[in-house]
């Protein structure tokens, strides 16, 4: 039988990973990463019995993509292709889908209605004497036209689980404003579906652990256990034995047998959060422990196999810790095939007050204290606020306005001194700046001047808690297992 060849034309590395995964054994794959007029020359070269086109990101009024459409139906009329786009489909591609045989898949939440008509033009069913799709065959129904999920169930993936589709998403549960947010969440809502480690980077507080557990929520795993492993807060000694486990007598206090999160977490989701915080010894047997699934817990020579699934989480970014030597090469390569970076809050000001009313609604009823509304100033000195803590100090921060609230409305007064001024925290003022000019140019870099900002703000943070780690965490908006990490990157431990 003659493998089916698509054509995919895609600027997203995620999604073609993906589609690679899925069609491995059924159809053979050719990427197209291409600008938009060379399109056609590709496709003439590659031949493709089908052709997979993602317009999610279209040029304005997408008159392009309908030129370059109304071209490939012109060569090639009995191609079939499938057209991915957002809700807000250009006119122009809206009225060639209803004139024509495209495939348009425009879900808010597009990903499993791709992989199933994806996956229909494998089918063997489908196609005609000569290999190719069969155009006509009423099974496949063309003109078809995805704008809903449909009403019926979705169907089960691995073991009967319900799609996305059936639990909201994570683009309908991880609420955001930002544009570059929801296309990201898009994709990670595909790569819950399937078997891949995911590593999420971003500042501590931006809500990987929430994101985390929404993935696991939305995979096929939900009904297996979610557990997190804080690498930060545990010694080197104890992490293997935790992730691991251990037999009796393996060391000093090892009365009984131990299992490690790696079986507890059955076939559920395991996040590891803090990964750079990890010696160079235990990456090793980390990256075992992903490439092959296998390894033994400590003091016993049996080898087990891992069912579970990894999402791998950082607070730095993991290639300087590589060109450092901190990190390995191997893993982070391992890792960076599925890397998804979060926003900062500060770079998302359009998302606070979503969160606040989120927050503050659950906060209320969390605390038995009722509010009807939020004055326009409380939003308006919430957002001139850099917010280094991200969502874990805004909630602190709303958690303290919410108790004190008192006639039902959240004010501004009820803010913190250094939220109103628009102040990090320990920074005792702000000095003026008539030139206009960000920082001093002789710190270098962007990077050097946020670090070098960080490393001030933690240092009279520290002399004003008179050295406390626990009290500068908390007065910060960070564990003190991320304080740890950043006094020891600045030199200040």
């Amino acid at each position: 039988m003659t493998t089916t060849r698509i054509a995919l034309f895609t600027e997203s590395h995620q999604l073609a990973t993906l589609l690679e995964d899925v069609l491995r054994t059924k159809a053979d794959l050719h990427r197209c990463a291409l600008p938009l007029w060379e399109l056609s020359n590709e496709a003439e070269r590659a031949r493709p019995d089908a052709l997979v086109v993602d317009f999610s990101r279209t040029t304005p009024g997408g008159h392009a993509e309908d030129r370059l459409l109304e071209e490939l139906q012109r060569q090639w009329p009995e191609l079939p292709v499938v057209m991915l786009t957002g809700d807000d489909c250009p006119e122009p591609l809206a009225r060639r889908t209803a004139c024509s045989g495209l495939i348009h898949v425009c879900d808010r939440r597009p990903w499993e209605s791709l992989l199933r008509a994806v996956e229909r033009l494998c089918d063997p069913r489908h196609a005609d004497a000569s290999g190719g799709v069969g155009v006509g065959c009423p099974e496949f129904n063309f003109p078809l036209r995805v704008s809903e999920p449909p009403t019926e169930s979705l169907g089960k993936l691995n073991s009967g689980h319900p799609t996305p589709a059936t639990l909201g998403g994570i683009v309908g549960r991880f609420e955001t404003n930002c544009p570059a947010l929801t296309w990201m969440l898009q994709e990670l809502d595909v790569a819950a579906l399937h078997d891949v480690t995911v590593l999420l980077i971003g500042e501590t507080g931006v809500g990987k652990t929430f994101l985390a557990r929404l993935i696991h929520e939305v995979s096929p795993r939900s009904d297996e256990p979610f557990l997190h492993v804080a690498c930060g807060a545990l010694p080197g000694d104890l992490l293997e034995s935790e992730l691991f486990g251990h037999v009796r007598g393996a060391f000093t206090g090892a009365h009984a047998d131990k299992d490690g999160k790696f079986v507890a977490a059955k076939g559920g989701t395991i996040l590891l959060d803090e990964i750079d915080v990890l010696g160079l010894e235990q990456q090793v047997k980390l990256l075992r422990v992903i490439e092959t699934g296998e390894f033994e817990p400590l003091g016993s020579n049996k080898t087990l196999t891992r069912r579970a699934r990894l999402v791998v989480a950082s607070n730095l970014d993991l290639q300087p810790l590589v060109n450092q030597g901190r990190f390995r090469a191997d893993l982070f390569y391992r890792l960076n095939m599925m890397k998804f970076e979060l926003p900062a809050l500060r770079e998302r000001p359009g998302d606070i007050p979503l969160l606040t009313r989120k927050l503050a609604d659950r906060l209320s009823a969390q605390h038995g204290v009722t509010f009807s509304r939020i004055e326009e100033e409380f939003h308006a000195a919430l957002q001139r606020y850099p917010w280094p803590g991200n969502v874990r100090e805004l909630e602190n921060v709303l958690r303290r306005a919410v108790i004190f609230c008192r006639d039902s409305v959240l004010r501004p007064e009820l803010l913190p001194r250094q939220i109103l001024a628009g102040e990090q925290p320990g920074i005792v003022g702000r000095v003026s700046n008539p030139s206009g000019r960000v920082g001093n140019p002789s710190y270098g870099s962007l990077g050097g001047q946020i670090e070098t900002t960080e490393r001030e703000i933690i240092r009279q943070a520290l002399a004003g808690n008179n050295h406390s780690r626990t009290k500068t965490a908390k007065q910060l908006g960070i564990s003190r297992v991320t304080l740890y990490n950043k006094l020891r990157k600045y030199g200040l431990a």
